[in-house]
């Protein structure tokens, strides 16, 4: 389907559906009675369902089937910020309860704010942390990390500090680790709570971490413009203040299957855009020189999170139209599926069997956006769908 901006509002304004539970890795169930799904070419189909405490805006599914969840602080009132989600649909805290508590004197081994993690090729687990106890302020020292994991013993690997790349106003939100013969790297989006994001190049052997594109206007939140979700614009209420538009700086981001080239995108932002992974890490590079590699790759709508799969196709979490939609390599964007229940479409997971997974985050449900009433309606949907490529690890 072309992308036409009648079909796109049709899709964007349908109501909400209610939910049937499913335990991760189990087949879904049918929509319920009366709800009509678009399921052209494939459509979304219900894959599970996670009762978590918090809005779970991130997503990472291991080969075996475990799937976890990521639930950023915030507010301080988030009990634990990742979670294993059990068969059935209960969320666990992952580890345990004690890793998710905030303590500040014991920075690098707890967890602040995770707001997203994946596996790498080994099926090891890569957590982004973003320092934040309560979602706002400067992020705590020594909190800003990344983390890896093993799950099949429950227990930390490495854990590795990000605090030479970050600002007082950073809010790191998503991650891609790439590890192959050569080199290791991780690269990750600071949106900004000011709406001035970065990226964040990571060597993963050595511990280098460079911040590129500061101030870039691939990386900043876009001004003038308003993000709608669920037929309403997303803005900030709070008692007698103006309504202030939600803001947000580098968000999603996705790797080529060659890794050379790093897509990414604003949250607030209409474009997609693109930079080479080599300069990113290059200490020859100059800002200047990385700024002037980035390509603008067009209009891609409004997004969440990003992926590619091994043909180079770029997915897209159109927020506002409750799809799925994906950037192929001549530039033409297409819309695969929508759904009612898709509520803030966020980040995708591939699983090796060639199944899109998709969170559906309720982000615009929360409280800061509705006058102080909480309208997040748990069990929260993981949607997916068959695509024909398979995944970029």
């Amino acid at each position: 389907m072309p992308l036409a901006r009648r079909d796109l509002l049709a899709a964007g304004l349908a109501g909400a559906a209610t939910l049937s539970a499913a335990s991760p890795g189990a087949a879904a169930p049918d929509a319920s009675p009366g709800v009509t799904t678009d399921r052209t070419p494939g459509g979304l189909e219900l894959a599970f369902t996670a009762d978590a405490p918090s809005t779970p805006t991130g997503l990472a599914i291991a080969r075996g089937g475990r799937a976890f969840i990521m639930m950023p602080r915030f507010d301080a009132k988030v009990p634990y910020t990742l979670g294993e989600v059990l068969p059935g649909g209960a969320v666990k805290p992952y580890p345990d309860l004690e890793t998710n508590q905030p303590d500040p004197a014991q920075a690098q081994n707890r967890f602040f704010h995770v707001p997203n993690g994946v596996f790498d090729r080994d099926d090891t687990l890569w957590l982004l942390d973003a320092g934040l106890p309560d979602g706002s302020g400067p992020p705590v020292k020594g909190g800003a990390k990344l983390v890896q994991m093993d799950i099949a013993q429950n227990r930390i690997l490495r854990m590795v500090p990000l605090e030479s790349g970050i600002v007082p106003t950073s809010s790191l939100n998503d991650l891609r680790v790439d590890i192959r013969d050569g080199y290791a790297r991780a690269y990750i989006t600071d949106q900004g709570q000011d709406g001035e994001g970065a990226i964040l190049a990571v060597d993963l052997a050595t511990g280098r971490v460079a911040r590129r594109l500061h101030g870039h206007a691939s990386t900043k939140s876009q001004k003038g413009l308003l993000k709608f979700v669920e037929g309403r614009a997303v803005v900030q209420r709070k008692g007698d203040a103006p309504p202030r538009p939600v803001q947000g700086g580098a968000n999603g981001i996705a790797l080529s299957p060659d890794g050379r080239r790093l897509y990414y995108a604003p949250l607030i932002g209409r474009h997609l855009y693109a930079v080479d992974t080599g300069a990113l890490l290059d200490p020859q590079a100059t800002d200047a020189a990385v700024a002037a590699g980035v390509t603008d790759l067009g209009e891609k709508g409004m997004t969440g999170g990003l992926t590619t799969d091994s043909k180079d196709r770029v997915y897209l979490a159109l927020q506002e139209f409750n799809a799925v939609g994906r950037r192929n390599p001549d530039g033409s964007v297409e819309i695969l599926a929508s759904d009612p229940r898709l509520i803030w479409a966020d980040t995708f997971w591939i699983t090796p069997d060639r199944w899109l997974h998709i969170s559906s985050a309720q982000v615009n449900r929360r409280p800061e956006y509705n006058n102080g009433e909480d309208r997040q309606q748990p069990p929260y949907a993981i949607l997916k769908m068959r695509i024909d490529a398979d995944p970029v690890l």
